[in-house]
């Protein structure tokens, strides 16, 4: 698994690293007891403090998508995998929307609108 960061963005990196296990998640590629690389791991492969890998996963572990524990890591939870076919839901919005000439800023708007219904 590969976590990304931009170090240009304005969002936190732990806030990166969370939305890339996220978008993993979301995109199918992880799995029901998949585990996480080490925080350690990800730390030296990314140069970030250990700290902020740590605060990623307990962000993570606090929206009930990773377990962690002593001597097993970061494993993603039962609960976490998106219903089957949500990935590709999503793919036909974006191609939809994109049909339409709407913009991904104004996709997104849209989403974030009807959501909390």
């Amino acid at each position: 698994m590969l976590l990304r960061i931009a170090p240009d963005s304005g969002a936190p990196i732990f806030e990166q690293l969370a939305a890339s296990v996220r978008a993993e998640l979301a995109r199918g590629g992880l799995r029901v007891g998949d585990r996480l690389p080490g925080a350690r791991e990800v730390s030296a492969a990314l140069e970030v403090n250990i700290h902020t890998v740590l605060k990623a996963y307990q962000l993570l572990r606090d929206e009930g998508l990773i377990d962690l524990r002593r001597g097993r890591g970061a494993v993603i939870a039962a609960g976490a995998v998106p219903p089957s076919g949500m990935a590709e839901a999503v793919r036909d919005l974006v191609a939809r929307a994109r049909r339409h000439g709407v913009s991904a800023e104004s996709l997104i708007a849209l989403i974030r609108e009807e959501y909390p219904r």
